[in-house]
């Protein structure tokens, strides 16, 4: 089952507008990052060796160049703000702009960001992972403080290895089924382990969206269950209650009530220092440890609170189907998931302020159809338009996002399945039929 590119393409545009001129850009970066001699440019191996010969730990950019999305951040850390500069100093530093030949076994990190970075030992151990939603979603964005704080934390990290290789295990790569992203089915047959700099560049990139696309349909073809793990990769903190300080490791801003942070009695200000045993540099560690995190069952916290004595422990009550709160409407790696569960129908849940004026209560299902212009073949042919409401699916009433209905409908369904739905069209109660893909 290859993805087409036809949702390649609108998931790019939805989630990832492009500079203009994609070839130039990329071509330009190349050029301007080889005259330095901070950066090491696309070769990783380079990179490991270097770490091992100076004993430096390495820190590792991965960078979508075309992308607008992380621009500003990622101009501050390329060119070196004078913040950044002496921390820089004290690392073995590469870029690398494409995902063709990443070892996935080191290499397993959000792979819906456009820009994140890995931090290693030169033996290979991962100290950490950064990455950030916050400068995703905004071009301009360009602060540093959280990247800054990350370097520092992992300096001190390499301060005491390797007397703390322990406690990082829990930072470590999980098993994976692919050694590189070109051995996956789904991207062999496109794409060489190399960029072709003789032809046209671009076209040769895998982009680190595509690992969990290829990896996704992998387990679709061969008619397995796609781990949850892979519907709801890299959860936010969010999921379990908790938004963290941008400028900070991992700073407690709020605590949402009810949630599983709120019941471990985690609160605002506090610092996490732990999570699942592993020390953490940023919020995307935060977001690493819950990847994974059991599917149900106690994950310890460790933390800092302004005014204690010690460190304070915490048992988060992860309850089956945590992963499932995530919020992963944003994602580029979700039009992949939309086609297979909702023949990509793009769904809001109807705030509460509006439920009232549909005569729709708080605990009902209602999944409204949004569309920024575009609407699929698959859409149109099963009958729905702007503006329909989904009341029912396979006899499923209750609320739910999204994002819960997605894995629902992977979970409960295989391809070729004809789903009957309920949806709303102004005074029209109409049915449809989804087809699962």
């Amino acid at each position: 089952m290859k993805l087409p590119a036809i949702f390649l393409a609108l998931a790019a545009i939805a989630f990832a507008e492009t500079v203009p001129d994609r070839e130039g850009a990329v071509r330009k970066d190349r050029a301007t990052m080889e005259k330095g001699t901070r950066w090491i440019y696309n070769d990783v191996d380079a990179g490991f060796a270097e770490a091992k010969k100076t004993g430096k730990p390495l820190l590792v950019v991965l960078r979508c160049v075309p992308c607008m999305s992380c621009m500003g951040i990622d101009q501050q850390v390329a060119s070196e703000s004078a913040e950044l500069a002496p921390l820089h100093a004290q690392f073995v530093c590469v870029r690398v702009i494409n995902a063709n030949a990443l070892d996935l076994a080191r290499f397993q990190f959000d792979y819906d960001l456009s820009f994140s970075t890995l931090f290693f030992n030169g033996d290979g151990t991962v100290y950490g992972r950064y990455g950030s939603w916050k400068h995703q979603r905004d071009p301009q964005e360009k602060t540093t403080a959280g990247y800054q704080r990350a370097l520092e934390a992992v300096l001190a990290i390499h301060k005491g290895y390797p007397a703390n290789k322990a406690a990082l295990a829990g930072k470590q790569g999980l098993a994976m089924p692919f050694k590189t992203p070109v051995e996956i089915p789904s991207l062999s047959a496109r794409y060489k382990i190399d960029l072709d700099w003789e032809g046209k560049v671009v076209g040769s990139c895998v982009h680190c969206h595509m690992i969990g696309e290829a990896i996704r349909t992998s387990y679709r073809d061969k008619g397995e269950r796609i781990p949850e793990m892979w519907i709801y990769p890299q959860p936010a903190p969010e999921t379990i209650g908790l938004t963290l300080a941008a400028d900070e490791v991992a700073r407690v801003e709020t605590v949402a009530p009810e949630s599983m942070a709120a019941r471990a009695g985690i609160r605002v200000g506090d610092e996490l220092v732990s999570l699942g045993g592993a020390p953490l540099i940023s919020a995307a560690d935060v977001s690493w440890a819950l990847h994974r995190a059991p599917d149900a069952g106690p994950l310890a916290a460790i933390v800092q609170r302004p005014g204690a004595t010690k460190n304070l422990v915490f048992n988060l009550p992860l309850t089956d189907g945590w992963r499932s709160k995530a919020d992963i409407s944003k994602r580029t790696g979700t039009w992949g998931l939309r086609r297979m569960a909702l023949n990509s129908l793009r769904l809001m849940d109807l705030p509460d302020g509006l439920r009232a004026q549909r005569g729709i209560d708080a605990k009902s299902l209602a999944l409204e159809f949004v569309t920024t212009g575009y609407i699929p073949a698959a859409v149109k042919n099963a009958g729905f338009q702007k503006g329909d409401m989904l009341v029912e699916i396979d006899a499923r009433k209750d609320r739910a996002t999204e994002s819960e209905m997605i894995g629902w409908m992977i979970e409960q369904h295989r391809p070729g399945d004809k789903v009957k739905t309920t949806v709303l069209r102004g005074d029209q109660r109409l049915e449809l039929t989804l087809t699962v893909q």
